[in-house]
């Protein structure tokens, strides 16, 4: 199964996987608003490949089956500021 991967150019760290390369037929036109122009990355053989490096290429085919389209978000960013606090018993105000 080869898969198609674009990257936003407004939204850091987020990508558009689609089953057959500039068909984004199945996207929804909100989703695209907001991704923007995509930027083509790519082209992977999900039939190749065990893993992928931050998606779960089980979740990702099946997406790609089900919705026509997989998106990937960037993972959430750690508040470093509570993370101290709540190593140093610091309560929250």
């Amino acid at each position: 199964m080869l898969c198609a991967v674009y990257k936003s150019k407004k939204k850091p760290d987020t990508y558009l996987y689609l089953p057959k390369r500039d068909f984004f037929d199945d996207v929804p036109k909100p989703l695209m608003d907001m991704f923007g122009t995509p930027k083509f990355v790519m082209l992977i053989n999900l039939a190749t490949k065990t893993q992928l490096a931050l998606a779960d290429i089980n979740k990702v085919k099946e997406e790609l089956s089900d919705k026509g389209f997989y998106l990937q978000l960037p993972p959430p960013t750690e508040n470093l500021l509570d993370e101290f606090k709540k190593q140093n018993g610091v309560e929250r105000d």
